[in-house]
């Protein structure tokens, strides 16, 4: 593949894809705003992908489908097959402490990367190119499963039981390794769990997987 050519795409503008891989520790001039453009594009095309492949879905299923599709951990083994890890322009702290291989980062990319496609090419060469790439997943992937807050809250309006509580109760670390610390509890049932990870909406679903199986638990008793 061409140090040029990304996703099928040969950029005409190499300064565009330079951005793109530039992470905001090497650069003030980084990938930040071509990240923020390109989660919107990616978003809006899957979710355009979803829509036509799946004419049966109900919204929730086409918008737990999309997320799987489009998280953090999908993205970035995505940009994993581009190589992007080996062709990011990363600050020293962030190359000694392997953010090369880092999920977060690679997914940013991958997002910015996406944009700078729009840019240098405009809307129909990034739409085609995205289809390109998700058309099989979105086509294997009408039973993704239901993530844990959806689980939870499912069992528990099953059982006309009141809907969990998430609360933030702490967060810290580096702008580039945050961890965030969330609660879930179920006041009826006196059940509590923590969740970790490095987004609240992460720690959410870490925190209901471990809640769910307790109220399971609970109430098959």
């Amino acid at each position: 593949m061409s140090s040029q050519a990304f996703l099928g795409h040969a950029f005409a503008d190499a300064t565009l894809l330079q951005r793109a891989l530039t992470h905001r520790s090497a650069s003030h001039q980084n990938n930040e705003r071509l990240e923020f453009l390109g989660d919107a594009l990616l978003n809006l095309f899957v979710a355009e992908l979803v829509y036509e492949s799946h004419p049966r879905a109900t919204e929730g299923e086409m918008t737990r489908l999309r997320a799987a599709l489009v998280n953090g951990g999908a993205l970035a083994e995505l940009a994993r097959a581009e190589d992007l890890g080996d062709r990011l322009n990363l600050g020293p702290g962030e190359l000694k402490s392997g953010g090369f291989r880092r999920d977060s980062i690679l997914a940013d990319a991958f997002e910015a990367l996406v944009a700078a496609i729009y840019l240098d090419a405009g809307w129909n060469v990034c739409r085609d190119a995205i289809r390109r790439l998700f058309d099989a997943r979105v086509a294997t992937g009408a039973n993704t499963p239901k993530d844990a807050k959806t689980r939870l809250q499912e069992l528990l309006q099953g059982r006309n039981l009141p809907l969990p509580m998430y609360e933030l109760v702490g967060a810290g670390g580096e702008d580039h390794a945050r961890v965030f610390e969330v609660t879930c509890s179920i006041e009826s049932l006196d059940i509590r769990a923590h969740g970790h990870a490095s987004s609240r909406r992460a720690a959410e679903q870490v925190a209901a997987e471990q809640v769910l199986e307790l109220a399971m638990q609970r109430l098959e008793r």
